[in-house]
Order: C-alpha cells, then structure tokens, then sequence
C-alpha cells in the first residue's frame, strides 16, 4: 500500500502488507489473491480471498492491516464459493457450504449464518434461509453503512434463477421480510434511508410507473409488506431515467449523492446526483469522448471514488473523484504498451436480420486499403447484459495491432450495452438473435471492403465460446479462424456440469422439451457435421475451471476429431477461468492465441 500524496508522486513509496508468492511458498500452495473485503469505515481488519490455482472457489482469513498479519484466532473459512459481508468487527454474516444439504442445484448456497468471532462455523446461528432448488449465484447477504459504519440496512439477495431474485430485509426483531421490489432489480445502496435500486424491467408500485434500466432511490419504509404512509412520486423518486441508446453501467452511493456511469451508444460518460426538494439533479464529470468509465474502490467516509478511463489506443487513466465537488482529479496514466499511431478507431453499425442496429466498433490502420485483405479479428460476447465498451488491450495491441491487424468489438444484444432490454431481447428461444447479430456485424465488415472471410476470425470465451462455436457451425463460409476458449458448447447437457445449472435463466432448462428444441437447434456440439468444411478451430480451456467446466472443449475437440475435422487443442493445468494464477502462463496463452491467428490470417 501507499499514501495518497505518494501515489501521486512519480515513485511512489510502496509498503509489502502480505506477500502472496512467499505465503504460497511457506504452504505449499499456488495461491492467487481474490481481492479483500475490509470492515468499514476503518478499514483495518480485511477477509483476505486466496484461490488455490485460480479456482472461483476461495479460502477466507482475516488480516490486520495494522500489524500485517494474520488474525491469531481470527475468521477463517475453508475453500468454497462465499459469499460474505460483515455485520461488525466481531460477526460476520455468511452463505457457504454448511454441509450435505446446504448447496444448490448449481454448487451455491442457500442458507445465510451469523458467525462471531472465536466460535466455529457449524456454530453459526441462521438468519435466512432460500430454498435448495433456487438458481443463480447463490443467496448473498449486503450490509448498508453510513459514512461514520453504522449499519442502515441488512439486506438478502436470493436468487430465483440467473438474473430474477427476491430481495429480503433484516428487521428490527431479527426475522426477515420481503421488499416489494421487482424480479429483476439490481440494488445499489442506501442514501437517507431511501433504497437506491434498479428496475430491470417496466416496473409499476403504488400507481406509478418505472422504466427498466433506470435508477430509483425509495424508502425503505415503504418497500415491506407493512409500509409508512409516504406519498410516493415517480418523477422524484427517479434518479437516472435512460434514452434509447443509453444505459445505466455503474453506480456508486454516498451519504448525501450517487455517483454512477451512463453509456451513452456504448462509450462513457461520469455524472453525480444529488437530491433536492423537488427530485435530483445531475451535474456531468468531464471525461475523455469515446473511452470506457469505469468505478473503483469507494469511501463513504471520504466522499471519494476511483474512476478510470481506457480506450482502444488509449492506456487506462486513474483519477480521483470529489464527490461532494465533482471534482476529477487525475492521478496516474498506464504507460504505452504498443504503438498507437498507426491506428484509428471507428464505430459502425450493422443491420441484423430482424432490422436492429447492431454498434461494433473497428480499429484499424489508418493507411489500410480497403480491398478485402485486412487481417481481422472480430470480438463478441453477447450474454449475461455484459458490457464491452472500449478497452485498452496491451497483448492484442502488440501482437496484432502492430503487425498491421484489425481488431473488431461487436456489441451485439444479450448484452447490457443499451440496459436491460437489449440483453432480454437474446435470451432462451430468441438466443439467434446473438448470433444473428455476430454474423451481420461479419458481413458488413466484408461490405464495408476492410477484410474478407479468407482474412476473417473470430475470437470468444466462456460465453463468447458459445457465440463462437455456433458462428463457425452455422456460417463456416464467413469466417477463416476460430478461437475458441474456456467454452460452453454442448448446450443439450450444460446444466449437467459445474455451475451449469445456475445460467439456465439464460439459456432455459435442457431438460424440458420445449426448451431443449430450441437450445438443439443452435448448440455446436449437436450440430457438427462431418460432411461441412469448418475452419481449423483453436479450442483452449484450463484443467482448474471451475465455473466452465473443460469438458465442453474436450468433448467439441474429440467430436471434430472424430468427424475428420482440422482443429487446434489446448488445456493449460492452472489458472482457472480467470487465466490469473500466473503472469507468464497467461502472455503464452495470449501468444498461442496470437500466433494462430496470424498463422490463419495474415501467412
């Protein structure tokens, strides 16, 4: 760590608080550091997250920042998918696995315990309970503080699938009740005692009416089933109500305003609300045009939040945001990682088969001639109302860019780059759409003369693999490479391995007919066939995976194989699906990734 007033300097003074390689080291294992969750407002004493090998799953300890050390006797919570908050200095409030029975379907938990200090887990006293068959990530507690750590809220999330949940209040009297809060919400705080929260659908209550994807602060008074007498007024109760090609991608809430970032056709933009008598105002933060926002740590305390900037060409920018004077103060630039000048970036739109306006964006050589030779990598993902605005990516920069490549993002729906309708719109039975869009997006590339199928790859992972994997099945003449990585394919049986069943409200139930029609009709792995020239593909997946399980890639390799087909396979042993357990292992995996593209694309 280091002090403000450091970090601003040009050699900023860093202090070791924990050395993960050594404590790996000391215990003989491959830990990779998951973040910390410090106690507010001191933040002093942090559950410390370590993955063995870069697994989702953690093991939990408490560090004193104090004395750079390990709690003696402090919280410890073996390897598994938490999810935790912190009650007070001495209690904790945890969902894990409390044993046989206390999982879902998906490997998550259920069940949310109080835990003190000094006492041993199977101790811990239940404070709120889903059910086993609940879908999703798993029940998570959140604990609601002002700026002084007082709590002003304890609140439950229990997931009913992937994306719908009810929300759940502690009360006074220790028992949990319902909020009258919409399915599909996404709660961001609590300012005043009103809950700050999302509607992510057309949402009606108390006869007024919210749009989906805008930002709403309510009392919570009035959520529960036994409500205050307050008059409630939409127009001043909504905070942020987005445009047509605008959405709501970041919030962050303080004592007395809310910060948040609204894409605007994809790119950022940075405002500040604050409450007045009559609603609230917004007061815009100048940050650069055409560049990816995006909010870090935060301090109610201080009243500050961290925001970076990043473009395709343009490295990540570190500043500082006052909130109480909407300030922005910049504190540090990444250096250059490759030589931007050669290039230009642009945004286009394609028209996808139903007629929707599908943004992507190209960022090329200036001088490249447009005759249909340009080596291009196209990039999507397409699930889960994930946002991909520009991004600064140093290995792609080097290793494609300067070699004279053209990288393309596609922002196509099942995304969450226009809220929360534009993912909806690609959900289950109307998930060809995704594909539908990719594949326009390919098109007008060939159109517009800056590359052609011979010069064409495509590139997706987890998600994006499903994108990719159908793309080459359902249009092999569009495309000349395929990196496909980390990947869902047989979509007929995902539910059947870890965490599969937890996306179903993505992709619907394999196991119901009717769903499993539509699913059949797109997933690669069924739809392979032995007489179709296919690109040679590059599957690559990671033995650790714990969220994608590898046997998607392994059986869509073997099944190519099988059928006579041309293709490229590759398991690394560590890493997980976040590819983060080691720096090296992860610029090879970019480098196989890189040198098959231009082995297919550009030779």
């Amino acid at each position: 760590r280091t002090t403000l007033d450091s970090y601003r300097t040009a050699q900023p003074q860093w202090e070791t608080l924990l050395d993960i390689d050594a404590l790996a080291k000391a215990e003989g294992k491959d830990w990779v550091f998951k973040g910390a969750n410090c106690l507010a407002p001191d933040e002093t004493r942090c559950l410390v997250n370590l993955s063995n090998g870069g697994m989702d799953a953690v093991t939990v300890r408490e560090f004193d920042l104090t004395t750079k050390t390990f709690v003696d006797g402090g919280f410890v919570i073996p390897e598994g998918k938490h999810r935790i908050s912190w009650l007070d200095r001495d209690t904790l409030l945890i969902a894990t696995d409390f044993g046989p029975g206390s999982l879902t379907e998906s490997g998550y938990p259920y069940i949310v315990k109080s835990l003190t200090r000094g006492h041993p887990l199977e101790h811990a006293t239940e404070v709120y309970r889903g059910q086993q068959g609940d879908g999703g990530y798993g029940v998570s507690p959140m604990v609601f503080r002002d700026k002084a750590g007082a709590v002003e809220a304890v609140l439950f999330s229990r997931p009913l699938d992937t994306f719908r949940s009810e929300i759940w209040a502690l009360g006074a009297d220790g028992k949990p009740y319902r909020l009258n809060l919409p399915e599909r919400v996404g709660v961001q705080g609590v300012l005043g005692g009103k809950l700050v929260f999302s509607p992510e659908q057309a949402w009606s209550f108390d006869g007024q009416d919210y749009a989906a994807g805008s930002l709403v602060a309510l009392p919570l008074g009035v959520l529960g089933d036994v409500r205050q007498s307050i008059r409630i007024d939409a127009k001043s109760a909504t905070i942020f109500a987005p445009g047509p090609r605008q959405s709501l991608q970041n919030v962050r809430v303080f004592e007395d305003s809310i910060v948040a970032v609204i894409a605007d056709n994809v790119v950022g933009t940075l405002q500040r609300f604050a409450p007045t008598a009559e609603g609230w105002t917004a007061t815009e933060l100048a940050v650069p045009a055409n560049s990816a926002v995006g909010l870090g740590d935060s301090s109610k305390a201080k009243g500050q939040v961290f925001v970076s900037t990043q473009g395709f060409l343009t490295p990540p920018t570190l500043s500082l945001a006052d909130v109480s004077t909407a300030a922005l103060t910049e504190l540090k630039s990444a250096p250059a990682k490759f030589d931007a000048s050669t290039h230009v970036v642009e945004q286009f739109e394609a028209t996808s088969t139903d007629g929707t306006k599908i943004p992507y964006f190209v960022t090329r050589p200036k001088n490249l001639a447009m005759g249909g030779t340009g080596p291009t990598i196209l990039f999507g993902y397409g699930g889960f109302q994930a946002s991909f605005p520009p991004a600064y990516k140093p290995e792609m920069g080097k290793l494609w860019l300067e070699n004279g490549g053209v990288f393309v993002q596609a922002n196509i729906r099942g995304g969450g780059e226009f809220g929360p309708q534009w993912h909806q719109a690609a959900l289950r039975e109307n998930r060809q759409r995704a594909f539908d869009d990719f594949a326009a997006v390919a098109r007008d590339l060939e159109q517009r003369r800056i590359t052609s199928s011979r010069h064409l790859g495509i590139y997706g992972r987890s998600n994006g693999g499903v994108l990719t994997s159908v793309s080459i099945t359902q249009h092999p003449e569009l495309f000349n490479a395929a990196v496909i990585e980390s990947p869902l394919i047989d979509m007929l049986r995902y539910q059947e391995l870890p965490a599969g069943a937890s996306w179903m409200g993505e992709y619907g139930d394999p196991r119901i007919p009717g769903d499993a029609e539509f699913i059949a009709r797109y997933s690669a792995y069924q739809q392979l066939r032995p007489e179709v020239k296919y690109p040679r593909v590059y599957i690559t997946t990671n033995t650790r995976d714990d969220r994608v399980h590898p046997g998607h890639a392994r059986k869509f390799a073997a099944r190519l194989g099988d059928q006579g087909h041309d293709h490229l396979y590759f398991e690394d042993t560590a890493g997980g699906h976040s590819n983060d357990a080691d720096p090296v292992a992860n610029a090879r995996r970019w480098a196989r990734h890189y040198v098959y593209l231009s082995q297919q694309l550009m030779d």
